[in-house]
């Protein structure tokens, strides 16, 4: 997720005040623009690199649907639909803004360029546009924080497998959503899972990939999948596979914004048994003869 900062000249003011942008202000008299991204090392958000690239096609636009005074609102904050009362006994009403977006393509968008983002929503901060470039620079961090739950490893045969077979591993993931309130604000996050990286226990790993795998009928168990695996050796190992989630989160009903970079969420572990597999002519009766070769209670029954 990038923050488009831009530089406003002291006779820009006052056009500034009446139109704020959550993707940063732009000097009218030339169109100078500067990139910021959060960066992890500094917690902080820092000019973007050289090279950088910014995946967003929209570029996101609010405006004030009418004036908050210090005592009250005015009639046309009166008049509409939407209820900014303080949040708090003593605290301050939000601002009543409506939310728009255009093709970044357009240097300069017009009012038939802007499409409006969902109905009015209410912004609670003295300075709009001040919380929004402080949730923009924690939003990766508090990403990762969030109870993703993680992608459920199944294995085929499970949860025993034999050496030098192929085994079907897959996972499943699904897409889920957050509603946290970050600095006052009332935020939206949604996780969608996009990679997976197998760590098969065994010292190997497959990933990270786009595959999450699947499940195959019985008849095809030991055929080669994209996600299978085959253990060289015996013993019990504990398999797990991490997800990558991408993520967008959305302030006060406002429009999806892109996360910088994924969250990484690891399931649980999946104890695998790799048995050896042998085959012999043997005429014991197990019912008879409890001890008798690749009976339970015979040696040749262990892995």
């Amino acid at each position: 997720m990038a923050l488009l900062l831009g530089l406003i000249g002291s006779a820009e003011r006052a056009d500034a005040d009446s139109h704020k942008s959550s993707a940063g202000f732009k000097k009218s008299t030339a169109d100078v623009e500067l990139t910021y991204v959060f960066d992890p090392a500094t917690g902080t958000m820092i000019e973007a690199p050289i090279g950088y690239v910014d995946t967003d096609p929209y570029k996101y636009d609010y405006l004030p649907l009418c004036d908050i005074e210090r005592d009250g609102l005015d009639s046309g904050c009166e008049s509409l639909a939407v209820n900014c009362e303080p949040r708090t006994p003593g605290g301050k009403r939000g601002t009543p803004v409506q939310w728009r977006f255009a093709p970044k393509a357009i240097a300069n968008p017009t009012w038939s360029d802007w499409q409006s983002q969902g109905g009015p929503t209410c912004l609670y901060d003295p300075d709009p546009q001040a919380v929004l470039r402080a949730i923009a620079a924690r939003i990766a961090n508090d990403f990762k924080q969030l109870p993703i739950q993680s992608a459920k490893v199944t294995v085929q045969p499970g949860p025993h497998t034999l050496k030098g077979m192929e085994t079907n591993v897959f996972a499943a993931a699904t897409e889920q959503a957050f509603d946290v309130v970050i600095l006052g604000q009332n935020v939206h996050l949604e996780a969608t899972p996009v990679e997976y990286t197998y760590n098969y226990g065994d010292g190997t790993s497959f990933g990270p990939t786009m595959f999450a795998g699947g499940s195959i009928s019985e008849d095809e168990w030991g055929t080669k999948t994209r996600t299978s695996h085959i253990y060289k050796q015996t013993g019990d190992f504990r398999l797990t596979v991490t997800t990558g989630f991408r993520g967008t989160y959305s302030v006060n009903g406002g429009p999806p914004l892109p996360i910088t970079g994924n969250g990484q969420f690891a399931s649980p572990a999946q104890l695998v048994s790799v048995w050896r597999s042998e085959t012999r002519q043997v005429a014991d009766n197990c019912i008879e003869n409890p001890t008798g070769w690749a009976c339970p209670s015979s040696a040749g029954s262990n892995k």
